[in-house]
């Protein structure tokens, strides 16, 4: 007999209150001050916003549904090989604190793609603001309040959302590892089953999931995330000043490992919950995303009131994901595609035309989403999309950052060939897997035990972990680990840019605004003790004269004045490089 659990009064009324609150933040928002909202309130928060809600924002954007149905999901069917993603997570966000954050500040951009304007052309930013659209309607299927209240609406509703999702996920597992005899138990069924994973050092790319792979590829992850992606950098350059900018980047790290810790402990309850009480056969044939769903409906049954929060936090994820999609997709249509050509546009027609924006790309998300649900695992999907289109992105702008003699032909066709190369894995990967079906295992291809009366998982995935058959040719190729796609990808674009570059005479005869340069090898050398740095600098001298030593320090220089858009700026004065 199936006994199919279903939500009481006090649930609805949970469920309904939160997603009330959420509504009412935005509305707030929206008709406080109606009629005199500029661009600058609605998309920017008129850049007042402090460290606390920025951070907390932060780590809304992108801990949505995916993560909370996703990662118990990956850790119930393969282990807990998924956790070593947290070490990513340092430098995933210690470089946006101290690359990206930085530059884009200083510049008073409104939009990312902005940046890639100052440093190349109009062309170059209309292909970043294309690529970035088609990203972000690939990932967001639902729409939401955030085209009314705009960018303070959404910071301060994922603010509490953020809290809603802790205490949902927060109350399964206290209640579920009550139930089967604490978390001590639970850690012990887990690894009599195979589920906790040891640290798995094999360097092959192709293996789904391994240390190098989920700390090292999950860097690049966390790059195109939070170093580049409009929905990030539109919440640091709404910070009052670059300090608390930076500072809510630091705040997110702790944030994370501890949303990532939540994810996996609630796996391994739901495995240990499982093995003491079995599931259904029609929960075993149900999708392995929706685990989760049969979990919390299992466990809370007798709850009154659970069950309506966590399905509340399962749609405050979804929500602060599509609030911060839709605000900052309408951020950069209108400040990339439209303004530009159409400056004689007053304040009142831009916010009202910003708020349709936002309303039309609820509409198209909700096309896309039938498409999303084809591709297989939600977690793996979403990573992999991301990797797919975010990579590139972030290779044009490291291209822009890094190298001084990379132009707009190069970065325009280096960009291009990234999204080939990007797709031509990524679609393939999806052809070959189609009509494939395997049992969860660890990397190293050992089975995994599965509850009593389950003995085996069907699924088709985006990217399988292992088959039977090692693959070889371009079938291997499609094999590439979902997490390296945004390192592949980036390493792409850049290295195709700087050979196109090259090519074409580098900057030769084009301005390069200083400011928009991250000097690398000033800073690594800056590392260095003072003796050394001032051996390299007269060596330097010796070699290339002291005109060029002048203008090229091997430290940065602080310029006495600044035009008044950069009041106060430090630059760094670059070598005059054959291609620069």
């Amino acid at each position: 007999i199936v006994v199919t659990s279903t939500f009481s009064t006090v649930d609805y009324v949970v469920f309904i209150l939160l997603l009330v609150l959420s509504l009412a933040i935005g509305l707030y928002h929206a008709c406080r001050g109606w009629g005199q909202h500029t661009i600058g309130q609605l998309l920017m928060a008129d850049r007042k916003m402090t460290c606390f809600p920025v951070a907390l924002s932060l780590l809304a954007t992108f801990q949505s549904a995916v993560a909370i149905l996703g990662v118990p999901s990956e850790i119930y069917q393969f282990g807990t090989q998924y956790w070593f993603l947290g070490i990513s997570y340092f430098l995933g966000l210690l470089i946006p604190a101290h690359v990206f954050i930085p530059v884009f500040y200083r510049l008073h951009l409104t939009s990312a793609y902005e940046y890639l304007e100052l440093r190349f052309n109009k062309a170059v930013r209309v292909c970043g603001t294309v690529t970035f659209i088609f990203q972000m309607t690939s990932v967001t299927g639902v729409l939401s309040f955030s085209l009314q209240g705009g960018l303070k609406a959404v910071i301060w509703t994922d603010v509490f959302q953020t809290l809603v999702m802790f205490l949902g996920q927060l109350s399964v597992i206290i209640v579920g590892s009550a139930k089967v005899g604490g978390l001590g138990h639970v850690w012990d069924v887990a690894s009599q089953h195979g589920r906790i994973s040891g640290i798995e050092l094999d360097p092959d790319p192709f293996v789904r999931h391994t240390f190098w792979t989920l700390a090292f590829g999950g860097v690049f992850m966390m790059l195109s995330l939070y170093g580049v992606n409009q929905a990030q950098v539109q919440r640091y350059l709404s910070s009052h000043t670059e300090k608390a900018a930076v500072l809510s980047c630091y705040a997110v790290f702790p944030c994370q490992q501890v949303v990532l810790c939540m994810g996996c402990l609630i796996g391994l309850v739901m495995f240990a919950y499982y093995q003491e009480y079995p599931m259904s056969t029609q929960q075993a044939q149900a999708a392995p995303d929706q685990f989760v769903l049969y979990f919390v409906m299992d466990l809370l049954k007798g709850l009154p009131g659970l069950p309506g929060l966590f399905v509340a936090c399962l749609f405050s994820g979804s929500l602060s994901t599509i609030s911060s999609a839709f605000n900052s997709l309408a951020t950069v249509t209108m400040e990339d595609l439209i303004r530009p050509w159409f400056p004689q546009f007053s304040e009142v027609q831009a916010t009202m035309l910003s708020r349709i924006l936002a309303f039309g790309y609820g509409l198209l998300c909700l096309g896309m989403a039938y498409i999303s649900s084809h591709l297989g695992p939600v977690l793996q999907a979403a990573i992999s999309i991301f990797g797919m289109v975010g990579g590139p992105l972030l290779g044009l702008f490291c291209l822009g950052m890094f190298f001084p003699c990379a132009n707009p032909p190069g970065a325009i066709v280096g960009l291009l060939a990234g999204l080939i190369m990007a797709f031509w894995i990524g679609i393939g990967s999806i052809v070959t897997s189609m009509g494939s079906s395997m049992a969860p295992s660890h990397p190293n291809g050992s089975s995994i035990s599965l509850p009593s009366n389950l003995t085996t998982v069907t699924m088709t995935t985006l990217m399988p972990s292992t088959t039977l058959s090692k693959p070889a040719g371009l079938q291997h190729l499609y094999s590439l680990s979902y997490l390296w796609y945004s390192a592949h990808n980036s390493t792409t674009v850049i290295v195709v840019g700087l050979i196109v570059s090259l090519l074409t005479g580098g900057m030769r005869g084009r301005t390069l605004n200083p400011r928009t340069i991250y000097p690398v090898l000033p800073k690594l050398l800056a590392l260095l003790p003072m003796s050394f740095q001032k051996r390299l600098h007269c060596r330097s001298c010796s070699q290339v004269g002291p005109m060029l030593c002048r203008l090229a320090p091997p430290f940065p220089v602080q310029t006495p004045s600044a035009p008044s858009r950069f009041p106060s700026i430090p630059f760094f004065v670059l070598p005059q490089h054959p291609f620069c």
